[in-house]
């Protein structure tokens, strides 16, 4: 693809983050959307990509009840706006029960569709909350887009380390630097005594980072405070900004920022090319 078509895409988004994972199960959905949610209360303009078309969460975890509208002709879609972002999701498009059961080409298409139908506008950051793996919409994107930078999330234990560790050698091959890696679930901080129980283990995302020679740019303790908020669609970064959680998320969204900096330096220019200016 060339430049003027990579352009085209996405012609007014500074930063394209990727928030990936290896497997299923370790908070990547919860992550980037508290991630997104706590660059917009920093005061970023921010869109949130929900690219895992197989398991589309993010508009019940924002507790969004619109949907998208057509707008600006040509087949181009209005995203929806709820807490100071702006949301797609294949979500809106499908029944609660109704499986998605496509091939790679469709996934293909829908991506496309998502980065160049709709009318994101200008932002600060674009957020991809990534489905697990590293299947057909982590290639479509890594070829498509210039993507900024890629977080992976991961738990403690060994089996999602290992995980985790593809889904970073799948990244470090397509080009895609590496901000860093999320350890979520690091421990469970009992509300009563507030002892710590390290459920998954410890330190694991720590070792990882340290290997790989990549930060580790937060550790997000399990609680079940955080997985309620989510399913109410009421996630904690809104509800709660003063809590202990809302000011992890909103200390990893700062740490985000400033690695992205740091990464276009080392690069020599910047992340996403925005075109000539006007």
């Amino acid at each position: 693809m060339s430049v003027s078509e990579e352009r085209v895409l996405l012609p007014a988004v500074s930063h394209v983050v990727a928030v990936g994972s290896g497997k299923g199960g370790v908070g990547k959905s919860t992550i980037a959307t508290n991630l997104a949610l706590s660059l917009a209360c920093a005061g970023s303009r921010v869109g949130l990509m929900d690219a895992d078309v197989y398991g589309p969460n993010l508009p019940l975890m924002l507790g969004v009840s619109a949907l998208p509208r057509p707008a600006g002709g040509a087949g181009k879609i209005q995203p929806v706006e709820v807490h100071g972002l702006k949301l797609m999701s294949m979500g809106f498009f499908l029944r609660e029960d109704e499986p998605v059961i496509w091939r790679g080409p469709m996934v293909h298409g829908v991506v496309q569709q998502f980065l160049g139908d709709v009318l994101w506008g200008e932002l600060d950051y674009l957020v991809i909350d990534l489905p697990p793996g590293t299947g057909d919409v982590q290639l479509t994107l890594s070829q498509e887009i210039p993507l900024s930078g890629a977080l992976v999330v991961t738990t403690p234990q060994d089996v999602a380390l290992l995980d985790a560790r593809k889904a970073i050698a799948m990244f470090t091959r397509a080009g895609v630097p590496i901000l860093g890696i999320i350890e979520n679930m690091s421990a469970f901080v009992c509300p009563h005594c507030g002892g710590a129980t390290e459920i998954f283990g410890a330190g694991g995302g720590l070792r990882m980072a340290e290997r790989l020679g990549v930060p580790l740019l937060g550790s997000i303790p399990l609680d079940p405070a955080l997985m309620r908020a989510s399913d109410r669609g009421r996630p904690l970064a809104v509800i709660s900004p003063d809590g202990a959680h809302a000011q992890a998320f909103l200390r990893l969204a700062q740490d985000v920022a400033a690695r992205l900096s740091v990464v276009e330096l080392e690069c020599g220019r910047p992340l996403v090319d925005s075109g000539p200016e006007p």
